[in-house]
Formats: C-alpha cells, sequence, structure tokens
C-alpha cells in the first residue's frame, strides 16, 4: 500500500472517460492532483467534485511549448498518471495518414513529451511514480486499429523498458493495459464491444493496481488473459481467430 497523503500526482488527460474517474478515485486516497487536458472548462468542473486537494493546469501534449509551461506550473510531484489518448477507428482501406498521425503524437509521443520533464527529476532524487495507460488492442495487431494499436504497442514497450532500468531503484514505474471502457472514444466503434467496462469500475480497478508494487495489469482479466495468450499464437492460427 502506498502513503498517499501529502502526495501530489499530475493526472495528464483526466478531463473525460478514464481519466475523469481515475481523478475521483485518487483524489479519494488524500492525494493532491492536478488535472491537465486541454480543457480547461472540463477540468475546472471535474476539480469542483473532487473530495481532496486539487489543482488544474491546461497542456497540449501533442505541443512541445504547452507541455514544457505545463510542467514548469505543476513543479515538483510525486506520481504522473498518463491517461490522454485519441482514437478513431481505422480500417487500412480507409487509412488516414493525419488521423494515424495524430494518434500516434498524443499516446505515445504525448507521453514522451511529458516524461521528458518529469522522469530526470524523479531519478535524480531516485524517490517517484509513473503509471503509463497501455490497451489490450496494444498487444497484437487487430483489424481497424490501425495508428491506435500501434500507438499503444509503443506506450507499453516504452513501460517495458522503463521499468527494466529502473526496477531497483526508487522510481516506480507501472503499466496498466485496460480493455474496452465505455467513453466518448468507444462511441465511435460500430462493432460488439465484449466485456465493455463504466469507467468508475475500471478507475477502481485503476488506482487498485497503482496502490501495489507489481508492473503491470490487464483488464477485464480472463479477456486481459485471452489478449496475452494471444502472443504465443501462430500467425496461420491468430489471424484466422481476429483478422477480417
Amino acid at each position: 500500500m502506498r502513503d498517499w497523503p501529502n502526495t501530489r500526482y499530475w493526472l495528464v488527460g483526466a478531463s473525460q472517460g478514464l481519466g475523469r474517474a481515475v481523478a475521483h478515485e485518487l483524489s479519494k486516497t488524500g492525494a493532491e492532483v492536478i488535472l491537465s487536458a486541454r480543457s480547461g472548462d472540463a477540468l475546472e468542473e471535474l476539480a469542483g467534485e473532487l473530495p481532496g486537494k486539487s489543482h488544474v493546469v491546461t497542456v497540449d501534449v501533442g505541443d512541445d511549448a504547452s507541455v514544457a509551461a505545463a510542467a514548469e506550473a505543476v513543479g515538483e510531484i510525486d506520481g504522473m498518471v498518463f491517461l490522454a489518448g485519441l482514437y478513431w477507428p481505422m480500417t487500412a482501406a480507409d487509412f488516414d495518414g493525419d488521423k494515424a498521425a495524430s494518434m500516434l503524437d498524443v499516446n505515445l509521443t504525448g507521453a514522451a513529451r511529458v516524461l521528458g520533464h518529469v522522469l530526470p527529476p524523479m531519478v535524480a532524487r531516485d524517490r517517484g511514480h509513473i503509471v503509463l495507460t497501455g490497451s489490450l488492442s496494444g498487444f497484437r495487431g487487430l483489424p481497424g486499429a490501425n495508428g491506435y494499436g500501434a500507438s499503444k504497442a509503443g506506450i507499453m514497450s516504452m513501460a517495458e523498458t522503463l521499468y527494466a532500468d529502473l526496477r531497483t531503484t526508487g522510481v516506480d514505474v507501472q503499466l496498466i493495459n485496460p480493455g474496452f471502457i465505455k467513453t466518448r472514444l468507444t462511441e465511435k466503434n460500430a462493432f460488439s464491444m465484449p466485456f465493455i467496462m463504466e469507467p468508475e469500475a475500471a478507475a477502481k480497478l485503476y488506482v487498485d493496481h497503482m496502490q501495489g508494487d507489481d508492473f503491470g495489469r490487464n483488464f477485464p482479466r480472463h479477456f486481459g488473459a485471452m489478449f496475452r495468450l494471444s502472443q504465443f499464437l501462430p500467425d496461420w492460427v491468430y489471424y484466422r481467430l481476429f483478422g477480417t
């Protein structure tokens, strides 16, 4: 269990969906939360709902200058949770380079931009907590997930590499890979979404994982196990099961 009171956590991507629900759960622990996203109005509304201490710092993770200014405004923190994300369903037949680049820029490069400001001070003082949000879609290629799946696979690799480098230090790194969560992003999907979760239920699992010391968590559990095991299937079996 972590000692949450008197800690400061920066939640990047907190204005809607899972990020908003995680802000509520984390605030209940007694941690001070700094809420960031592009929408200042939505963040101010969220701050007014939280039971604990909070601050609002707007940021566009796709812009270097915006991230630098936000990091300076946030100041020293004990932890950073990256939840920002863009998503459009996209098949190869409908490939849109601009949308694919935007998903990669926000979901993956955006995390790198934020880490560039918060990770070096944590390493220097040998204390900190980094939580990155992957996705079950990042384990292996899925139809219609062009751009998004690649961005999440990149986040997962980044978290694994950071953990490999820092696991014997005072900087904790964790990775959380959710399945389908009922948000404005999944509303874009026209297909059936097995085991879809409400943001509040997902946030409880998310913060529960943050309480512990384990590196990674996939949920829902059985759905996550299926994706994890799919990595060991031969290509010809996997694409017959999961391809179009």
